[in-house]
C-alpha cells in the first residue's frame, strides 16, 4: 500500500542536533516542508555518504522552508556517537532521530521486519503533513541529495500552482505542464 497523500502518522522520538537531546513529534513536522532520510543503520558503508551529501545541500534546503530529519532504528545516543567520530557525520546540521522501537519506520512502511532496519528511503512532506514524495532504494544504492531538492522543488511549485505539474527532469524555471485534453496524444 502506497503512503503517497496519506499524513504522516503519530510519533514522539528523542533526537539528536548541535551538540543536544530533545525530543520530537509529529506536531514539530507540521506547518513546514519536511525530509524523512531514512537508512538502516549507524556505522556503516553508504549511509554517511548519503547523510552528507544532504548535509551539503541543508542551507539550500533550510532556504526553501525545509526541515530535514534523519530516521535510523538507532538510538539518539548512537547518534551522537557516531557524529563525534565521523568526518562526514560531524558536518551534519539536521536532526537525527533514534528510532529504536521502528514506531516511525513502520508508520512510513519503510521497515525490514526480518532485520529491524529502515530501508533506505526518502519522503517528502508538506507543511499540511502529507507525504507527497517517496523514493526507496536496495541497500546498495545510494540517493543523490541535488536530485532531492529537484523534488523538492517541484513538489514546492506543483503545491503553489494548482493546475501544474512539473515533467520528467524539470528544473526551476523550466516550462511546467497545465494537464488538459489539447494535451492529450501531443506529447
Amino acid at each position: 500500500m502506497s503512503v503517497i497523500n496519506t499524513e504522516i502518522k503519530p510519533f514522539k522520538a528523542q533526537a539528536f542536533k548541535n551538540g543536544e537531546f530533545f525530543e520530537v513529534t509529529d506536531a514539530d513536522v507540521k506547518g513546514k516542508w519536511a525530509i524523512f532520510f531514512f537508512y538502516p543503520a549507524d556505522f556503516t558503508f553508504v549511509c554517511p555518504t548519503e547523510l552528507g551529501d544532504v548535509a551539503d545541500y541543508y542551507d539550500e534546503l533550510q532556504g526553501m522552508g525545509v526541515e530535514v530529519y534523519s530516521v535510523s532504528t538507532d538510538t539518539h545516543f548512537t547518534h551522537k556517537a557516531w557524529h563525534d567520530a565521523s568526518e562526514t557525520i560531524a558536518k551534519i546540521k539536521y536532526t537525527m532521530i533514534g528510532d529504536p522501537t521502528g514506531t516511525i519506520t513502520r508508520n512510513f512502511d519503510n521497515m525490514r521486519e526480518d532485520m529491524g532496519l529502515a530501508d533506505r528511503g526518502t519522503f517528502i512532506i508538506d507543511p499540511q503533513g502529507i507525504i507527497q514524495a517517496v523514493e526507496v532504494t536496495s541497500e546498495g544504492i545510494g540517493r543523490n541529495a541535488e536530485d532531492l531538492v529537484r523534488k523538492v522543488k517541484a513538489a514546492q511549485y506543483i503545491a503553489a500552482h494548482p493546475g501544474e505539474v512539473c515533467p520528467a527532469k524539470w528544473k526551476e524555471g523550466e516550462a511546467t505542464l497545465a494537464p488538459s485534453l489539447d494535451l492529450v496524444g501531443k506529447i
